[in-house]
């Protein structure tokens, strides 16, 4: 059934209808993700051979990046798909494949039941996984900047993150629930860590139900693209100043995203020696937080212009990240930590509010969706995806700083791509 288009004036309610269409999915798509990493600590010993712990959790957070390697074969696929058949076919389809793959981890068997098909089992699930959410940041970004009105652009950019840091909320509250409430430490070791997983499969079904009732957006509907144009690479090759700007930029935001998100409980109890408990708490704190600073950041963004607010960032970022980082390895103090992790994810919330509407409008309507799918899903698979493994790796190698001066050296380089975004003055392609 074909999608009739939202009316270019929309009235409150509708672009209310539209964000919790465009944006519930994403909720649960970005939970299913961040379970994985939220939980590894407690399967890490299920699917790999007893070791230490800096070993377990080295390979999963393999398994982890296997999953980002996926993402830009994600992004090509669903991001061809969502500019050829629409935003709404798209953003089903990515909800299915989450799905699958949270449906798998929990069934799995552990490696003493099933022996090296176990971890085989784990990669085949994340690499399904991986495919879902290389396709949705694109489309969920296309989605929302063609609804938003132009002057409110940065505040729908906002809500992607605002639903994807809930989703990882919903995990570590559920992470939380489970530790403190309902399982002891070794029943979350033996089998609780599945809970997580197949209430991620169970809301999967919610949000296919509200994405098949999802209203197209206008300019897809009134795209007169010819069809063989539509999500072509060919295409799309056509703007590689902008596929490398959507590089650049990424690049720096993705690894400094996932230290301060992913990453950091493990650190926290790796490097800091806090418990688990203790991680997790700070982690919660700090996401809520980070969640409730998108709009606000959003509508700056609009105020006083994205590129100048993605300018703001990066200098503070630069400035910043290295000694938090370095001070936070030497904190044993919950108070201390917290602060440093919500001051870090603050400077980052710049980024993040209007980063999606940026990279949107930088392609036309008919390569938009892969144009910002296919760049940041292949960045941050590389770079993103990989940040934890090379944190554990330099840490395993006695250089926990090395990794701080890694971390300076990403953000650094999304300054200098920065300054080669399109002033407020040139026109955007959303408006063309």
């Amino acid at each position: 059934m074909q999608a009739t288009a939202l009316p270019s004036q929309k009235t409150t309610k509708q672009h209310f209808k539209s964000i919790i269409m465009g944006s519930v999915g994403n909720l649960i798509e970005w939970y299913d993700w961040y379970i994985y990493a939220v939980f590894s600590l407690y399967f890490a010993s299920t699917f790999f051979p007893d070791g230490d712990e800096t070993a377990q959790l080295l390979n999963t957070a393999g398994i982890f990046a296997i999953g980002f390697l996926m993402r830009p074969i994600g992004g090509w696929l669903l991001g061809t798909y969502s500019d050829r058949k629409g935003r709404k076919a798209a953003l089903t389809l990515s909800v299915w494949m989450m799905s699958a793959g949270s449906l798998l981890i929990t069934i799995v068997p552990g490696y003493r039941q099933i022996g090296i098909a176990a971890p085989l089992i784990l990669v085949l699930a994340r690499m399904f996984q991986g495919l879902s959410v290389g396709g949705e940041y694109g489309t969920v970004a296309t989605y929302l900047s063609e609804i938003a009105p132009p002057k409110r652009r940065g505040l729908y950019s906002s809500f992607q993150y605002v639903t994807g840091t809930l989703g990882q909320l919903i995990a570590l509250g559920i992470l939380m629930l489970l530790q403190y409430m309902v399982l002891s430490q070794q029943q979350m070791m033996e089998w609780g860590w599945r809970i997580p997983f197949g209430l991620g499969a169970i809301m999967s079904i919610a949000a296919v139900y509200l994405r098949r009732h999802m209203v197209e957006s206008a300019n897809f509907s009134h795209e007169k693209t010819a069809a063989e144009k539509r999500g072509n690479l060919n295409e799309l090759l056509k703007y590689k100043r902008e596929i490398l700007i959507i590089v650049g930029i990424t690049l720096g935001a993705t690894v400094t995203f996932y230290t301060f998100s992913s990453y950091m409980q493990k650190f926290l109890v790796n490097t800091c020696h806090f418990s688990k408990n203790d991680s997790a708490l700070i982690n919660i704190i700090a996401l809520f937080i980070f969640m409730l600073a998108q709009p606000l950041a959003g509508m700056l963004g609009d105020l006083v212009g994205r590129k100048r607010q993605m300018i703001i960032y990066s200098v503070l970022a630069l400035l910043t990240s290295f000694p938090i980082m370095l001070i936070l390895s030497h904190t044993h103090e919950i108070w201390e930590a917290a602060t440093l992790v919500i001051l870090a994810l603050l400077i980052m919330s710049l980024n993040t509010s209007v980063s999606a509407i940026l990279k949107a409008e930088l392609f036309p309507v008919n390569i938009r969706s892969l144009g910002v799918s296919l760049p940041y899903a292949l960045t941050v698979a590389i770079f993103g995806g990989t940040a934890e493994y090379i944190a554990l790796w330099f840490k395993q190698l006695g250089h926990t700083q090395w990794f701080f001066w890694y971390l300076s050296l990403c953000i650094a380089i999304s300054f200098v791509a920065v300054l080669f975004l399109p002033g407020a003055a040139k026109k955007s392609k959303m408006d063309h």
